[in-house]
């Protein structure tokens, strides 16, 4: 990846409904070189998607829940079936599997309190092999991008 393939990457992650000729005037390449170097980037598996970012207050999801999760056990086994079973709840947005006092970190949106307590009586504390929840809630957001520097 060379200079150039950063700045494009930069530019995209700032807006990617940029055509390639508006990117191509950016860049001082034409239109063809833009396009064969997104190619080139998507083949690559640099980019991995586009994607949409939604208001998350404007569709009812606002509420912001931080749920850890700990495992009664830790096997292969049962990890596996943690995982391919969190991934089905559309209020998790994320799940990530962690060190420390818990093994995962949810990120919950969903309406309001009432919405996430039906949420953990109805869904979550459903799956199989948790032992313990922890769950903190969103007071503001200071950072939240999906872009990164290049370096």
């Amino acid at each position: 990846m060379d200079a150039t393939d950063k700045k494009l990457l930069e530019l995209m992650q700032i807006d990617s409904k940029k055509t390639t000729k508006e990117l191509s005037s950016k860049l001082n390449l034409s239109v063809t070189a833009v396009y064969e170097r997104i190619k080139k980037l998507e083949r690559e598996g640099i980019i991995s998607k586009y994607a949409t970012i939604l208001d998350r207050t404007k569709i009812n999801k606002g509420f912001v829940v931080f749920c850890h999760i700990k495992l009664i056990k830790h096997s292969k086994d049962l990890i596996s079936e943690f995982e391919k079973e969190v991934v089905t709840l559309n209020e998790v947005l994320e799940c990530f599997h962690v060190s420390g006092d818990y093994d995962y970190i949810l990120k919950i949106c969903v309406k309001d309190m009432e919405e996430y307590r039906e949420f953990m009586v109805t869904k979550l504390t459903t799956l199989q092999h948790i032992g313990s929840t922890h769950s903190t809630f969103m007071i503001g957001e200071v950072k939240n991008s999906t872009s990164f520097v290049l370096n």
